[in-house]
């Protein structure tokens, strides 16, 4: 299993600068709205404490979490939901696009934009999705055999060393419970979620298309609606 591509360290690095814009609150906002939904309390409900742990990694204020948290009991508030498109890139790489919205009929025509005007297009439903598996991602501030053997001992179906650090895979269900044991186990967890992992890989190596595959996918991250973007894009 392939470990974090050069956009997702490129996507982290941005994350942190759109912080400073208010961008990456509205987008994570939204996730903690739908993660809501099964339950307000992130002691019961997994999936709001990891959204809650990527706020406050991204320094989002409290006052901002607990009105994304309440926005499930507004009646005021639209209605946001999930919506998954998939689409294909230049270099012929896959591409999934998650999004929270309130208004489908914009947030469409808004990815389809930003892959168009990028050299990609979107797919069919089905046609890109079979070439990813949702897994659990957690990454891990360490490196080294004894901390390859924690996390495996901690659950996790596989882990990949890179740039001092372990991405590790987990089952989608087992995500908080392999999480929470390797914080056990004394190391130091960076941010864990789900994400779709490709069964393989399209290596890029040429710099033009690179390139290209680098402002489409820029160019769907910047999309209001657009929570995550992945690829099985391997630049090399």
């Amino acid at each position: 299993m392939s470990g974090h591509s050069k956009w997702e360290t490129i996507k982290r690095q941005k994350g942190a600068n759109d912080a400073k814009r208010g961008a990456v609150f509205t987008k994570i906002g939204n996730q903690i709205a739908i993660a809501a939904r099964a339950g307000t309390d992130p002691s019961m409900n997994s999936a709001l404490a990891l959204a809650i742990e990527k706020a406050k990694a991204a320094n989002m204020p409290n006052a901002n979490i607990q009105r994304a948290i309440d926005r499930v009991n507004d009646k005021n508030a639209a209605a946001l939901e999930e919506i998954t498109y998939e689409g294909y890139g230049p270099g012929g790489i896959g591409l999934v696009i998650e999004t929270a919205t309130d208004n489908r009929n914009r947030t469409l025509p808004e990815v389809k934009t930003a892959l168009v005007k990028n050299g990609g297009r979107i797919a069919d439903a089905g046609s890109v999705m079979f070439q990813f598996t949702r897994k659990g991602v957690i990454r891990v501030a360490a490196s080294g055999e004894d901390a390859l053997l924690v996390v495996l001992d901690a659950g996790a179906e596989d882990a990949v060393e890179n740039d001092g650090e372990l991405t590790v895979y987990t089952e989608q269900k087992d995500l908080a419970k392999v999480r929470q044991a390797i914080i056990d186990a004394g190391l130091e967890v960076k941010d864990a979620e789900l994400l779709y992992v490709p069964n393989s890989e399209i290596d890029i190596s040429d710099e033009e298309t690179a390139g290209k595959v680098m402002k489409v996918m820029d160019a769907l991250d910047d999309v209001a609606d657009v929570v995550n973007v992945h690829t099985n894009a391997n630049i090399l």
